[in-house]
């Protein structure tokens, strides 16, 4: 995170960021800190390796703490859609392949929010930078671990 550029982010995308920071502030925090004094009260925490593994999460939690509150303050809100059907961060996106799989419905947003089980796939991903730029009708190849994949942009929103 050495740079300061920002982050751009669909409302939906900061919103989710913002739960997650509110969960992890006031609920995971407050029990993990509870579940930490009551696990030094149990005796020697030096050899204690309950102890430990608290300890542990809590530097995990600071972290991610700290990466949202980051990701928040640099965040740039960008629109969802598509304006003139040319797909951009953003863009709902419905594509076909050529192995007979059902539509794919994606939107493309930054890899600061990618969940690619819910179908938000990153503009960094292989998928995700040769769907930027592309219209309905465009079709595009991508090397995936199964083999060569052929996609043709069904729908742009």
């Amino acid at each position: 995170m050495a740079s300061t550029r920002g982050v751009q982010l669909t409302r939906q995308g900061k919103e989710r960021l913002e739960e997650e920071l509110r969960l992890l502030l006031k609920e995971k925090l407050p029990q993990l800190t509870q579940a930490m004094q009551y696990a030094n009260e149990e005796g020697d925490t030096n050899e204690h390796s309950e102890y430990e593994d608290l300890k542990e999460e809590r530097v995990h939690i600071d972290n991610r703490i700290r990466e949202i509150e980051y990701t928040l303050e640099h965040s740039i809100l960008i629109e969802e859609g598509s304006k003139d059907g040319t797909i951009a961060l953003g863009s709902h996106v419905s594509v076909d392949t050529d192995d007979g799989e059902p539509l794919e419905h994606w939107v493309l947003v930054s890899a600061e929010e990618a969940d690619p089980l819910h179908g938000r796939i990153s503009d960094d991903s292989p998928v995700g930078q040769q769907l930027l730029g592309k219209k309905v009708g465009d079709t595009f190849k991508v090397e995936t671990p199964g083999g060569e994949v052929t996609y043709t942009v069904v729908e742009v929103k």
